[in-house]
């Protein structure tokens, strides 16, 4: 059967429903735009960080034109190029080079696996040779290298760094320089000369780069009382 006719009476209120509900779909959609949006960007920043990752490769006597010459007591046969990642003091990833010894591949990625993990930050990562095989020019860009066919800068007779043997990495020169004599190396690190004024990149007992070290079993060179090494870390002790 047909529906009954409306009221005058019910009209009005009807006609008044239908405006409301005109007016709140557009709304309603609006609002769910806005959340999209906004849901969106909270995933955006919560997104994982990139993952760490580390190629080994051979090294060439080309790639080390500064760094070893005839005599060094490994030759580039022994060495191996570590491309990796790491967190930089401007908070975002980078990739640098390390050349270390083919033995100890294996304890360096796992090191900076954990630096990255934690956010550890780093300067720089370039091989010697970017800084024609000086230690010195290095040290004052705040670079992080390992193999340098020297001598140990030391007292007493000269003999081979463990770094000749690509046995050994100096991390954050700068932020923890190395104190002979009294001298600090670079000079630049006297300003940190301070170790209880714990600041980022700063190698410290207990700290997240020492504990990284001491979890593949290589040694921290500021353990040394007589001439604190605070950048340098060994497989050797040495």
């Amino acid at each position: 059967c047909a529906g009954a006719a409306a009221s005058p009476a019910s009209a009005p209120a009807a006609r008044t429903a239908a405006t409301l509900i005109a007016t709140m779909v557009p709304r309603i959609a609006i609002a769910g735009v806005a959340a999209a949006v906004l849901a969106g960007t909270a995933g955006a920043g919560t997104r994982a960080a990139p993952p760490f990752t580390a190629t080994v490769t051979r090294a060439t006597a080309a790639q080390l034109h500064f760094s070893y010459r005839h005599g060094c007591p490994v030759g580039p046969a022994a060495l191996r190029h570590l491309r990796l990642a790491y967190w930089g003091f401007d908070g975002r990833r980078h990739l640098g080079t390390l050349v270390v010894a083919t033995g100890v591949t294996g304890d360096v990625v796992a090191v900076f696996r954990r630096l990255y993990r934690a956010r550890f930050p780093i300067r720089r990562i370039r091989p010697i040779d970017a800084y024609r095989g000086s230690d010195d020019r290095s040290m004052a860009a705040d670079n992080t290298s390992a193999f340098n066919c020297r001598r140990a800068v030391a007292s007493g007779p000269p003999q081979w760094s463990a770094h000749a043997y690509g046995e050994a990495i100096d991390v954050n020169p700068l932020e923890n320089p190395y104190v002979l004599d009294g001298k600090v190396r670079p000079p630049r690190g006297a300003r940190y000369a301070d170790r209880a004024n714990v600041r980022p990149g700063m190698a410290v007992a207990g700290g997240v780069l020492v504990r990284a070290f001491a979890a593949v079993g290589w040694q921290w060179g500021g353990r040394w009382t007589a001439s604190p090494d605070y950048q340098h870390f060994s497989s050797t002790g040495a």
